[in-house]
C-alpha cells in the first residue's frame, strides 16, 4: 500500500496495491492507523485502483478506518472502484456512508 498526503488540503490518500482479505487487512490497517495519526488529515481517499478482491474483512477494516476519521472531524470517500468491487460495496450498505468520487485529488 502507498500512501500520498497533501498538507495544503490535509488530504490522505491510500493507495491499495494488494488484495484486501483476512490475511492483508491487519497489516493494512495498522499501516493506516499510523498515517491517520501521523497527519491527522481533513479527508481519507481509499483509492481501489489496484485491487481485484475484497472480503469482509476488508469491509470490516474500512468500516474502522472511517469510524477513526469521523472521530477525528474528517470524512472519507472511496475512489477507483471497479464494478465487480463495487457491488461488494453495495450489497453491505458501504456506499451509504462512505461516498466514490470521480477524482483521486
Amino acid at each position: 500500500m502507498n500512501t500520498k498526503y497533501k498538507d495544503k488540503d490535509k488530504l490522505l490518500i491510500f493507495e491499495i496495491t494488494e488484495e484486501i482479505d483476512h490475511h492483508t487487512t491487519e497489516k493494512i490497517r495498522r499501516k493506516m492507523d499510523n498515517e491517520i495519526e501521523r497527519y491527522m488529515p481533513k479527508k481519507i481517499v481509499f483509492d481501489f485502483n489496484q485491487v481485484t478482491f475484497m472480503d469482509s474483512a476488508g469491509i470490516g477494516m474500512l468500516i474502522g478506518r472511517y469510524k477513526t476519521i469521523r472521530m477525528i472531524g474528517g470524512v472519507a470517500e472511496l475512489a477507483n472502484v471497479k464494478p465487480s468491487i463495487r457491488k461488494i460495496f453495495e450489497m453491505c450498505g458501504v456506499l451509504k456512508i462512505i461516498p466514490i468520487t470521480n477524482k483521486c485529488a
